[in-house]
């Protein structure tokens, strides 16, 4: 088993943003790290040598979408996630607990585990806390998530309850799986999460519950689920405070930069979500400026780059005017083009931040980028 797979590097002296490196099977992962979603084994738009170039060091898969297509024997016998994609360096994968929650129209979640009908042909299926692992053991994901039950805002608390008290029981007999997988030689580290909806007392049991099983570094779950933004930066905030420090910790489903911020002000070292590609195939770009919509008809002869101040080959090399012809055409290209922009602005965005956390001007920094990607500077330019 992997224990000490974190360490911290700087605090920061004006709160608890830091910088770590993350010890992991297919390499060093430097945090705070954004990690793309590629749900298929696969980021939509983008090669795995496209995210090499860009610099990721972690990408994130679903269990759930590839338990179902191609199914994990397929995988297992192609080497796992890295050679069925080619890609070497790590991999997360989800538990597929969120999926069963929101794409399922047919669940029951009993102690025994999930069951659900698949999304792709009504097929049954159940997941329990030893299959999921076993599953990502198959994967051979070098970071696995626990099998949980998820809650959405609004959620009363007799049902938070019950939820988080199923979740603490199969985090009990996944760890046991996880073990008696690295004794047959299996080298990922399983992560629980923390649950709990947004009732503080809930949130304080989960964490110490967590903490007491000692895991390798913990994932804090049930935020970014519909609730307004200023309770999702609260409720992450007061529960950082119920773990401990020297863990790494992980958010799921937040990619935007104000949620990015927000996260790494308290002390969140890991963050994925689909945003930045789901944003760029609808005609998002990332600037500086806030996002710029490049459909809009006032970039028809705009000849200048997406971002001025960014770096990436999509800047260096195509103009808004062609960007836009691209995505009223409908062109394939649009979206690769837009996706690796999306996801090099976030990348670089990264880099910075451990920058101004090293230097301990993490809280400027945050302040500045908020005030001018707030403004939507790019309409009056150009």
């Amino acid at each position: 088993m992997i224990d000490n797979i974190f360490e911290i590097k700087h605090e920061s002296t004006d709160g608890k943003a830091r910088t770590g490196t993350l010890h992991l099977p297919h390499g060093d992962v430097q945090t705070p790290v954004f990690m793309p979603v590629g749900t298929n084994a696969t980021v939509k738009a983008l090669t795995k040598d496209d995210l090499d170039e860009i610099g990721f060091e972690i990408i994130l898969a679903n269990t759930y979408h590839l338990y179902l297509r191609p199914g994990p024997d397929i995988i297992e016998e192609a080497g796992g996630l890295h050679g069925f994609s080619g890609w070497k360096k790590n991999f997360l994968t989800d538990s597929g607990g969120f999926q069963v929650w929101s794409l399922s129209k047919l669940r029951k979640i009993t102690e025994e585990g999930a069951l659900f009908s698949s999304n792709i042909d009504g097929s049954r299926h159940m997941f329990t806390p030893e299959r999921v692992v076993d599953i990502q053991a198959q994967f051979n994901s070098d970071i696995q998530m626990q099998l949980d039950v998820c809650t959405g805002w609004g959620e009363d608390k007799k049902s938070a309850i019950h939820a988080l008290e199923i979740t603490k029981n199969w985090l009990k007999r996944a760890k046991e799986e996880w073990i008696r997988k690295c004794d047959s030689g299996y080298k990922g580290i399983l992560m629980p999460i923390v649950q709990g909806n947004f009732f503080e007392d809930l949130r304080i049991q989960s964490a110490e519950f967590v903490t007491e099983m000692n895991m390798p570094a913990i994932a804090i779950g049930g935020l970014s689920v519909g609730e307004p933004p200023e309770v999702f930066a609260s409720m992450l905030d007061f529960t950082v405070n119920y773990l401990p420090k020297e863990k790494a910790k992980y958010v799921m489903g937040i990619g935007t930069p104000d949620y990015i911020l927000d996260a790494v002000h308290s002390g969140i070292d890991m963050f994925d979500c689909v945003l930045p590609t789901r944003n760029a195939r609808n005609g998002s770009y990332f600037t500086r400026d806030g996002n710029l919509p490049i459909k809009q008809e006032r970039f028809a002869r705009d000849f200048g780059p997406v971002d001025p101040e960014c770096n990436c080959k999509v800047c260096r090399n195509y103009s808004r005017a062609y960007l836009r012809h691209l995505f009223k055409s409908q062109e394939i290209l649009g979206s690769m083009l837009a996706s690796y922009h999306n996801l090099y602005f976030l990348h670089s965005m990264m880099k910075e931040i451990r920058l101004a956390i090293s230097e301990n001007r993490f809280e400027e920094y945050r302040t500045n980028f908020l005030k001018r990607y707030h403004s939507d500077a790019w309409k009056l330019k150009g």
